[in-house]
């Protein structure tokens, strides 16, 4: 990426690709990203962005909006974490051999963890849960959605993806973020859906969201949901 800057608006400039229009996207950290048609030079690509300079402006305000309020752990009895939508309380347990496991309702924490690690040892053992549990059940949605779309997916990983929910390479390797797991699954099939419809269109073109459409008609209900809701998804 090539950072640059137009007037006050500070972006990242994706290489370009076989596109007719530019695409501009507010990040899930704040990033602008812009990534235009492969001809375009970088002086274009500015006139571009100064152009959707409002746009841009309205978005940015948004973003702020939605992610005013941070998730802050003490990681002690009775906080809350999302699984599949759901939220659940935290006990920290004395004896247990495994870091972490959910059971009868509660998440059941090593409390060895926190006291000889702290936070990050205690975050580390959820990111693992979340991204062991999110590797079964996303291969199983891709098993499910990927026929009725057509494609073939040829690798499946979940792990940080920093401020991206998920990826799709032109080879069909499909990457997500462990923080899927902590969404609604509905939601969740949502983004397996995008990613195995980027095989086909990879843009955010009318002909891509038509091919969300055909597999998911109410897709722009749950789209609307991660945009709003996304940012509460954190440990």
């Amino acid at each position: 990426m090539n950072a640059r800057k137009v007037l006050d608006i500070e972006y990242q400039l994706l290489p370009g690709a076989d596109r007719k229009t530019t695409d501009i996207v507010i990040e899930r950290n704040g990033i602008i990203a812009v990534r235009p048609p492969s001809n375009y030079t970088p002086e274009q690509v500015d006139a571009v962005v100064k152009s959707k300079r409002m746009w841009i402006y309205r978005n940015l305000a948004e973003w702020r909006d939605l992610n005013s309020t941070a998730v802050v752990r003490e990681w002690v009895n009775g906080e809350t974490f999302l699984y599949l939508g759901r939220a659940y309380r935290l006990a920290l347990i004395n004896e247990q051999a495994e870091p972490l496991k959910l059971i009868e309702g509660r998440f059941c924490l090593k409390r060895q963890l926190v006291d000889t690690g702290g936070s990050s040892a205690a975050k580390k053992a959820f990111e693992v849960y979340y991204a062991d549990k999110g590797f079964q059940r996303i291969s199983e949605r891709v098993k499910y959605y990927a026929p009725k779309i057509g494609v073939t997916a040829s690798s499946i990983n979940v792990k940080d993806m920093s401020f991206r929910w998920a990826s799709c390479s032109k080879s069909g390797a499909l990457n997500f973020h462990w923080k899927c797991m902590m969404a609604p699954a509905k939601i969740i099939d949502y983004i397996i859906v995008h990613e195995l419809c980027h095989m086909h269109h990879r843009n955010h073109s009318n002909a891509f969201w038509n091919e969300v459409d055909k597999v998911m008609p109410d897709y722009r209900e749950r789209k609307e949901w991660l945009r709003k809701n996304g940012a509460g998804l954190s440990l």
